[in-house]
């Protein structure tokens, strides 16, 4: 084994986009019920489930509509 290596010519990582990075969130006991069932129902993790929805979000750039009571 070498006791140096050098990677100045090496690539970047391609998967880095891929990369993931855990939060704290706060959902409704509704929607993480909703996501459950689904999981249930798929056999894919309900967290795997939410993010997947939320990038279908972000990719067909789905806007939130709402109103505010007045």
């Amino acid at each position: 084994m070498r006791e140096e290596y050098d990677f100045s010519e090496s690539i970047k990582n391609p998967y880095i986009k891929y990369l993931r990075k855990p939060i704290t969130i706060q959902l409704g006991i509704d929607v993480i019920d909703y996501f459950n069932e689904m999981a249930e129902e798929t056999g894919i993790p309900y967290q795997s489930l939410i993010n997947l929805y939320l990038k279908d979000c972000l990719q067909s750039h789905r806007k939130l509509f709402f109103k505010w009571a007045s």
